[in-house]
């Protein structure tokens, strides 16, 4: 099973980190689905549990391990690179602390780095590699 990383499909922000992962993920790892997509409300992820403006990034790894804010850029770095395991420096960090940080991005991304006005649509190629 592939990691399914859920994104805010009308966030620039979000797109773009989509866009790098998708070059940089040669071997295909992960799968995407936006948060306001089918598959995100047939698996009842608990968006709700967010508030709207942090409602970015959810990741759920091939074990089913569920990670939101900062832990999930974390654990996605981490399963992205042969020495993802460099990624968990941040954990040092308190959690307090990064999503703080994260969260103040995730509630100016649209201000800052603006908003589409509906989903990406995947490329003929990434077709394959989305779940909406």
């Amino acid at each position: 099973m592939k990691g399914i990383i859920y994104f805010d499909g009308v966030c620039n922000l979000c797109n773009g980190f989509v866009n790098v992962l998708i070059t940089v993920d040669r071997r295909a790892k992960f799968l995407f689905a936006p948060i306001q997509g089918t598959t995100a409300k047939k698996n009842n992820l608990e968006f709700s549990e967010l508030e709207e403006g942090e409602q970015s990034i959810v990741y759920i790894d091939s074990k089913n391990n569920k990670y939101q804010r900062s832990n999930a850029v974390i654990q996605i770095l981490n399963d992205l690179f042969f020495f993802g395991f460099i990624f968990q420096v941040f954990k040092l960090i308190p959690t307090k602390v990064r999503d703080w940080i994260y969260s103040f991005v995730a509630k100016n991304r649209y201000r800052i780095f603006g908003k589409k006005s509906s989903c990406r649509l995947p490329s003929s190629d990434e077709r394959k590699r989305f779940l909406d």
